[in-house]
């Protein structure tokens, strides 16, 4: 590893790559901002045109991790130490909070990994959320979901990507929901999360996110709302996502002071925050604060909508600086995720028509090979999705539309275990 640098281009530590189909428009952006050093296990291909250099840490073992890095970045001059890997939002923390560089302290970083300590906080401040206690035990997760009322929501205390977070509406749902919630794993992440299941209020409403800018404590901007949709019950797979300039929820004061309280209550003083929220009839509140950028691409959805580039902000806030956070375009984008309907392997994957010709279809992504078993609901994750596609347009409606075109030419033949065939489009 070596990396030369002068007084005005030092470089930021950014810790973990990801997967190339989500992660690799972030890393190109961050990379326009400041030299980047990658900190991985190991570098893959498509990362390294973004790179400044390289060097190979095991990031599974945090506290090793962290004596490693600090040294790295003190070899090379870095000026700043980022993630855009809910894995590494903690190990950030700590590493900043050792080097007085900018960043979120330990403990804001930890509360917000760690799902419990972000609803007790959300609780003492009272910022509206969902009750929620953790439970001990199968049994003791009933008695929980019988003192809130059915339906509830059993999840892990420490995952991301909705894995093993169920609707429970009996004593036997909360039963398997509890061991699905301890056993469910998405990208690995349960090697860096605190083990334990919540058993939650179930909250009735449209869900959305709150892209939300973090310049310091007192300063608290948010840039762009994302509404969800999601798969069907019992889990809350989603399956596509939208941003819309003119969104009205923009302008929203009990939103912005739900989100606003929300920052506040979890000590977070800096960074791009990924909010996640429910539409209740009796208003906002609050599922979960992610202490980093949204995945799924929608950083992606927020540029092409706004203007507002989020990656960017993240680089220039992990150095010290003020992003630029001025609206510049007034559309509406959106993205869409094609899961199997049924579990088996994946046979044939068809684009009919013109459709890539569309000036309009920003992308279309296989992300599943042929041959590879995909499983569908009510046990389908993330890693089941087999493609994606990003739609821009003058409005939200017209993404819809657009978006929805772009799923009735696409053709995916998945095998029926044993017996016959079918298609999902």
């Amino acid at each position: 590893m070596s990396y030369h640098h002068s007084t005005d281009s030092r470089p930021i530590l950014l810790l973990g790559a990801g997967a190339p189909e989500f992660r690799e428009y972030v890393l190109r952006q961050i990379a326009r901002v400041r030299p980047v050093v990658l900190v991985d296990q190991d570098s893959p291909k498509w990362a390294r045109p973004y790179l400044a250099a390289q060097t190979a840490v095991d990031l599974r073992d945090p506290e090793a991790a962290e004596v490693s890095l600090i040294k790295v970045a003190d070899q090379l001059g870095a000026v700043g130490v980022t993630t855009y890997m809910e894995h590494f939002v903690e190990l950030t923390a700590r590493i900043t909070h050792q080097l007085g560089l900018p960043g979120n302290s330990p403990t804001a970083a930890a509360a917000c990994r760690d799902k419990a300590i972000t609803r007790r906080l959300l609780a003492e401040h009272g910022v509206p959320s969902a009750s929620s206690y953790l439970a001990q035990d199968a049994d003791h997760g009933v008695k929980i979901a019988r003192r809130l009322g059915y339906p509830v929501v059993v999840k892990p205390r420490g995952r991301a990507g909705s894995a093993g977070v169920l609707r429970a509406d009996s004593d036997d749902d909360v039963r398997a929901a509890f061991h699905r919630a301890l056993v469910d794993s998405v990208l690995g992440l349960e090697a860096w999360s605190v083990t334990g299941a919540l058993v939650e209020e179930y909250l009735q409403g449209p869900e959305i996110s709150v892209e939300t800018v973090v310049l310091a404590p007192d300063q608290i901007r948010i840039v762009a709302v994302t509404r969800k949709t999601l798969g069907p019950e019992p889990q809350f797979q989603e399956i596509g996502h939208s941003v819309d300039a003119a969104d009205p929820l923009l302008h929203d004061s009990a939103l912005a002071g739900v989100v606003t309280a929300a920052v506040r209550a979890l000590r977070l003083s800096r960074g791009v925050l990924h909010i996640e929220l429910r539409l209740t009839s009796s208003g906002p509140r609050v599922i979960e604060v992610n202490g980093r950028p949204a995945g799924d691409l929608i950083p992606l959805l927020v540029e092409r909508a706004t203007g507002v580039n989020l990656p960017q902000a993240l680089a220039v806030l992990a150095a010290g600086g003020t992003p630029d956070l001025t609206t510049t375009r007034s559309e509406a984008s959106a993205i869409g995720f094609m899961y199997p309907e049924h579990t088996g392997y994946i046979e044939q994957l068809d684009v009919h028509g013109a459709l890539r010709h569309q000036l309009w279809l920003e992308r279309l992504v296989w992300t599943r090979d042929l041959g590879t078993q995909v499983t569908a609901a009510p046990r389908t994750s993330i890693d089941d999705r087999i493609a994606h596609w990003v739609v821009t347009g003058p409005t939200a409606a017209d993404c819809a539309k657009r978006r929805d075109m772009v799923a009735d030419h696409l053709s995916v033949r998945v095998s029926r275990p044993a017996h016959t065939t079918g298609c999902t489009k």
